[in-house]
């Protein structure tokens, strides 16, 4: 089993960061380990606060995690402060020299839905400067996507000029960028080499969205780690959110969670079918 490493803040209603992470490699069959780097208040209702952990901690546990159990990919949320981003930075630049190969994926949590900021100015000239150049993929909204290519983003059109921008200024960098607040909620996947490919969306009717750039990226990172074509990683993370958004139920009074395990069910439904041999003729292996 491969081991993922998710590098984000706790959300302690389970919808983003850390504890929807690990729940994400686990719905795609590998296992998950963790570093926080901010504990926040919050609910379905919004986040009312936050504090970052000490840097001095966070280097800690990832040199610890990393003598026990090497990662075979890294997601990365929520970063906090640039004392944060730096710890983050020096390791990734040491993980990259020990296994260059190993695919790193970077959601960038920037500010809440509600709005409140999660990464300063100064984080986020220090994300752009140390963390871009090491990443595989990058996976922002618009608004995400505006403030990394520096450049204003309302369109399709926009979109697409501001991935190739960043792309440009980080070659090597994979960009998928959701577009779920424009008129029509279809996806940019900018492959490094490859052209531009837009992903249809739809509108899928409920309020059981939270979470939903912590679940796509850590559903790409999983796909990536398990071998799939840049393309078709992209395709997969973006059918495992909309199906989790399909079927999560409403919990809370806000927006709430995406059901980030929905494949457990499927695969319970095959096992079951499957008689007394939990591997019988016709069930699915658990890590597919």
């Amino acid at each position: 089993m491969k081991t993922l490493l998710t590098i984000a803040g706790f959300d302690p209603s389970s919808g983003a960061g850390i504890t929807a992470d690990l729940m994400v490699f686990a719905a795609h069959g590998l296992f998950g380990t963790s570093a926080i780097t901010s504990l926040t208040v919050q609910s379905t209702m919004g986040v009312r606060d936050s504090r970052p952990v000490q840097p001095e901690l966070l280097r800690a546990t990832l040199d610890c995690l990393h003598s026990d159990l090497p990662p075979a990919g890294v997601k990365l949320g929520m970063l906090a402060t640039p004392e944060i981003v730096a710890v983050v930075a020096d390791y990734l630049e040491s993980l990259r020299v020990l296994s260059p190969e190993v695919p790193i994926v970077l959601d960038p949590v920037l500010r809440s839905t509600s709005g409140r900021e999660l990464l300063s100015p100064g984080g986020v000239a220090l994300l752009r400067s140390r963390l871009l150049p090491l990443m595989s993929w990058v996976t922002p909204n618009l608004a995400e996507l505006s403030i990394l290519a520096e450049t204003r983003v309302e369109s399709a059109n926009e979109m697409l000029s501001a991935s190739k921008r960043l792309q440009e200024s980080f070659p090597g960098l994979n960009v998928l960028a959701t577009g779920g607040h424009l008129e029509r909620p279809d996806d940019l996947v900018l492959a490094v080499g490859c052209s531009p490919q837009w992903l249809p969306g739809e509108r899928i009717d409920s309020r059981s969205t939270h979470g939903t750039g912590c679940a796509l990226s850590s559903a790409l990172l999983s796909r990536l780690a398990e071998g799939d074509a840049p393309l078709a990683a992209a395709k997969a993370a973006k059918l495992y959110v909309a199906e989790g958004i399909r079927r999560a139920a409403p919990l809370g009074y806000g927006h709430g969670p995406l059901n980030h395990l929905w494949p457990f069910a499927l695969r319970s439904r095959v096992i079951r079918g499957a008689g007394n041999s939990f591997y019988g003729k016709g069930a699915a292996h658990p890590r597919r």
